[in-house]
């Protein structure tokens, strides 16, 4: 018997557990966004400050989130458990400690990748923007989560394969999640380098959440940057981002914070004359048009 044991099994979840440490994290950064004022040269927002409405929306994608996640992660266990007992070619035990360790450095280098792909393909991004469409940075910015979470099962399909067992797979994937709920924040600093260098860190994620040219598909990183450093998406953060996406929503109503991009995609697919135009705006990155339409947009004559 475990020291757990006597809360419902929905309850034993990492991030299910980690909820008052939410709760305990979001009062604090309120508390010091209300007593310091820190306005920056721009007169933008306080850094790390709260406003209602966006505070709201954040809370209650996150509480439908944890719905969603979970209907998708039956299924995925189903899988999972099916390709670890009958197709991988050894089984990790779960009891061991490396088996951990493996499973939680293997899932964050598929995260890494899943992440990167959210960001240039443009279908997987209809998802993942929910998620950078807040202007505002802080605790409560970590709980505005998307809802349809297939990709990153999808990802996560080789782990089984590798042996490691599948509630290993779950709760290494809800440890990563927890890490990165307090990279969301401006009230800390940068931190001694070599946590820099190696761990994800609030300053590598703000520059990912900017929607600066130079921050632009940066920082794909979950718990370890090592991976961006490895792979040429690193950038180091400069200056104070501006946060949210490139071309801001305007709304606050949680359905099209999660649905819009889906709509703004269906629209072009369907005005597209040509089947590759079409395939370019569902597997091409965000912002992607055909040539055509970029050589009319510049003026230019088009035959």
């Amino acid at each position: 018997m475990t020291m757990l044991d006597f809360l419902p099994a929905a309850m034993r979840e990492p991030t299910v557990l980690a909820i008052p440490f939410f709760v305990l994290m979001l009062g604090l950064e309120f508390f010091a966004a209300a007593k310091l004022e820190d306005t920056d040269e721009e007169g933008r927002a306080p850094k790390g400050s709260y406003f209602s409405k966006d505070t709201k929306a954040s809370l209650l994608m996150g509480v439908v989130s944890i719905g969603t996640s979970a209907a998708t992660k039956v299924v995925a266990l189903l899988a999972y458990t099916a390709i670890f007992a009958y197709l991988a070619p050894w089984q990790l035990p779960i009891n061991a400690w490396y088996t951990w360790v493996i499973g939680f450095v293997a899932l964050d280098f598929l995260f890494y990748w899943e992440h990167r792909i959210a960001h240039r393909v443009r279908l997987v991004w209809a998802t993942h923007q929910a998620h950078h469409s807040s202007e505002y940075f802080n605790f409560a910015t970590a709980l505005r989560q998307k809802w349809n979470n297939s990709m990153s099962m999808i990802m996560w399909l080789p782990l089984p394969f590798l042996g490691i067992p599948p509630a290993v797979v779950f709760a290494v994937y809800s440890l990563n999640l927890v890490y990165q709920f307090w990279i969301h924040t401006e009230r800390i600093d940068r931190m001694w380098r070599p946590v820099e260098f190696v761990m994800n860190t609030p300053s590598h994620h703000r520059v990912h959440h900017g929607s600066d040219a130079e921050y632009l598909d940066r920082n794909y990183g979950g718990t370890f940057i090592v991976w961006d450093r490895l792979f040429g998406s690193f950038q180091r953060e400069m200056h104070r981002p501006h946060y949210g996406l490139t071309k801001q929503v305007g709304t606050y109503n949680i359905w099209k914070l999660q649905t819009h991009e889906y709509v703004n995609l269906a629209r072009d697919v369907r005005q597209a004359p040509r089947l590759r135009d079409k395939l370019g705006y569902v597997f091409g990155p965000p912002g992607w048009t055909p040539a055509a339409v970029r050589r009319s947009d510049a003026g230019e004559v088009v035959a």
